[in-house]
């Protein structure tokens, strides 16, 4: 019998088949419908704690109909100390979703303070991951001169983009983005010579528009040893957007948020890959600032929602700003939620109209100001206040809301409370002696509105090698903060 080839045909998608498909999702919209998160990932970190162990991947059963709810039911520690694992995210996503042969594999997570770069292996165990390889900081500062790696996104052509915050003296000066290949292996810088940007940290693609924008946060040599507000006026710290020509890697403006964007972090463009518009949270100045394309293919910015300070008494400052440290949009583009890491309140808007964001819940969840503190609040009548905070399942919740993430349908909201080990030590020393928690806040999609989910606390105070700092969470099937659209 002769065999006979099938050819299948190239779909208009740009996928390898007719019937199979790559990661992730087709659309953001057909990403609502997934099956909701039974498995969450969590970097934890003993890295600044004083514990002289290695940070390590927990993961968290989040499915409601297990006997282990609520729980850390495995721990991948990495093979050395002193990493501070911060950001992560994926081999590869729904950017590759035309592409069969993809897989959405391996969980990447960059070392902020060693420069290592880790790539976990998730599937061959989902709930117990292992590691695959990590890629050496000597080499990516030979080879590119880059250090402090920090936010890490998948690309269509299966490489992987990591922003990079200085180089190994902890420079600004000396930051960019490393390219590696889909094993991991470093190929080069990703932007073009002389088009670095003047300080790291995250980035957002939108390749309808063939545009990347990145942000700044500030020189490692300041950020890692605590927040200093001399270091701002001294210029250590960023207030520009970056924004590249995509793929090309060449800087085409240069865009100065100035006093309103000090520290700007997150930046999201809308997930719908048309859109030419997005936010990036300013955590100084406490401002979301929305970004959008001009008709002559320049961009601008507005500033659509703006965090008071508070007048306080008993704090280092005067006044006490919201601190907007990380925020994220629904799937659907309806929703924004951002997080006050000092004030303590966790926020949701509705962005329908995205000029116009309209508040529709707000909840306290920590904060320097709940009930209890030494720090108070001075309203405009000069009477003091605070927030209430309620417990859940009888503890204390500490430090302030800071990364979140959101199901794919957009009905759960969890929440961690670790920055930056230095930057809790300063403002949060509790967390060093009771660790981290996460809790989930469960979300009203129709009306809006935010309410604590009672039977959600993972309390990372509880951890078997001591008290350790969760940070950022991801699940198993990707998320609406790593996977992009193309």
């Amino acid at each position: 019998v002769t065999e006979t080839k099938v050819v299948a045909p190239v779909s208009n998608s740009g996928g390898r088949g007719c019937c199979k498909s790559g990661p992730g999702y087709a659309t953001p919209l057909a990403a609502m419908s997934g099956p909701s998160e039974k498995l969450i990932y969590v970097t934890a970190v003993y890295s600044g704690t004083g514990r002289e162990k290695p940070d390590y991947l927990a993961t968290v059963d989040v499915d409601p109909t297990s006997e282990t709810y609520s729980s850390v039911i495995h721990r991948l520690p990495m093979p050395f100390v002193g990493d501070e694992l911060h950001h992560s995210g994926w081999n590869s996503c729904s950017s590759c979703h035309g592409d069969a042969s993809a897989d959405r594999r391996y969980l990447v997570l960059p070392s902020l303070i060693s420069g290592r770069i880790y790539a976990i292996d998730t599937k061959e165990n989902p709930r117990a991951p292992s590691l695959y390889k990590y890629v050496d900081p000597k080499e990516i500062a030979e080879k590119t001169g880059l250090a402090y790696p920090h936010t890490a996104h998948c690309l269509a052509s299966g490489e992987i983009l990591v922003s990079c915050l200085g180089d190994e003296e902890g420079n600004a000066k000396g930051n960019g983005f490393l390219l590696l290949d889909s094993d991991f292996n470093i190929k080069n810088r990703w932007e073009k010579p002389g088009h670095s940007p003047l300080f790291g940290y995250d980035f957002w693609y939108q390749p309808r528009h063939k545009t990347m924008i990145s942000t700044s946060w500030g020189a490692p040599k300041a950020f890692s040893k605590g927040f200093d507000l001399q270091h701002v006026a001294d210029g250590l710290y960023g207030s520009h957007l970056h924004v590249y020509s995509w793929p090309g890697g060449e800087m085409k403006q240069l865009i100065d948020l100035g006093e309103t964007g000090l520290l700007p972090l997150e930046i999201r463009f809308l997930h719908d890959p048309s859109k030419d518009t997005g936010y990036v949270g300013s955590a100084l100045s406490s401002n979301m600032i929305r970004f959008f394309k001009n008709s002559d293919d320049t961009w601008s910015y507005e500033i659509v929602i703006s965090v008071k300070p508070l007048k306080v008494e008993n704090w280092i400052l005067p006044e006490m700003p919201g601190l907007i440290t990380d925020f994220l949009i629904s799937l659907d583009d309806r929703f924004l939620y951002f997080v006050n890491w000092l004030h303590g309140d966790i926020r949701q808007y509705n962005i329908e109209d995205p000029k116009n964001p309209v508040l529709t819940g707000q909840i306290w969840v920590g904060g320097l100001l709940q009930k209890g503190s030494p720090v108070k609040a001075v309203g405009e009548d000069g009477n003091s206040f605070q927030f209430d905070v309620p417990q859940i399942k009888g503890k204390s919740l500490r430090g302030g809301p800071q990364m979140i993430q959101l199901s794919l349908d957009g009905k759960r909201l969890y929440a961690t409370n670790s920055l930056f080990s230095a930057w809790d030590r300063q403002f949060y020393p509790e967390l060093m002696d009771k660790g981290s928690h996460i809790i989930q806040i469960d979300v009203d999609t129709e009306k809006g509105g935010l309410s604590i989910n009672p039977n959600f606390f993972v309390d990372f105070g509880d951890e078997p090698e001591g008290p350790a700092l969760a940070h950022e969470m991801r699940y198993p099937g990707g998320d609406c903060t790593s996977d992009i659209w193309i």
